[in-house]
């Protein structure tokens, strides 16, 4: 495996990455948002050989603090540790930007999703806290649920 980034031009191959996931990236105009932003956002890509396994895109909204865009396996290879390989080299390449402080908003768990329950699960094992939901801030089927982590370069 591989980790490329943080400047990579793969859109289509991330797009094949998000629709191998429907349960979480069912909306085809926020897949294709989420496809279209890794041209411009800092992307880190995971590959294995050609093929591309997953890819985290990342957001600033302030020099210290920034937030995760997007992150996403393939579906076949979910449940082998690779989400938490990127997100840990993500990690430390915020770190070393001077980045504080991570976001990441996902469906709150006031939402019955099994598979955003996972999500939340992933995130927390991850470090980070939830912070405040947001009932509307996308949808009222959709809770948004923001959670926070401190980044100290450990």
């Amino acid at each position: 495996m591989q980790i490329e980034g943080p400047s990579v031009n793969a859109p289509i191959e991330c797009e094949q990455v998000l629709r191998s996931v429907p349960e979480w990236f069912g909306i085809e105009e926020s897949l294709l948002m989420y496809a279209r932003d890794t041209l411009t956002l800092p992307t880190f890509l995971l590959r294995d050989g050609e093929r591309v396994l997953g890819f985290l895109s990342l957001l600033a909204h302030f020099p210290r603090a920034w937030e995760i865009h997007c992150v996403v396996i393939h579906a076949d290879a979910h449940r082998q540790g690779w989400g938490k390989t990127l997100l840990v080299h993500a990690e430390r390449w915020l770190v070393a930007q001077g980045v504080g402080l991570l976001q990441v908003k996902t469906i709150a768990a006031t939402s019955a999703n099994p598979h955003y329950a996972r999500t939340r699960v992933f995130y927390e094992r991850m470090g980070f806290v939830p912070f405040e939901v947001f009932p509307e801030l996308w949808a009222p089927s959709n809770p948004c649920l923001q959670m926070l982590k401190i980044l100290d370069g450990k």
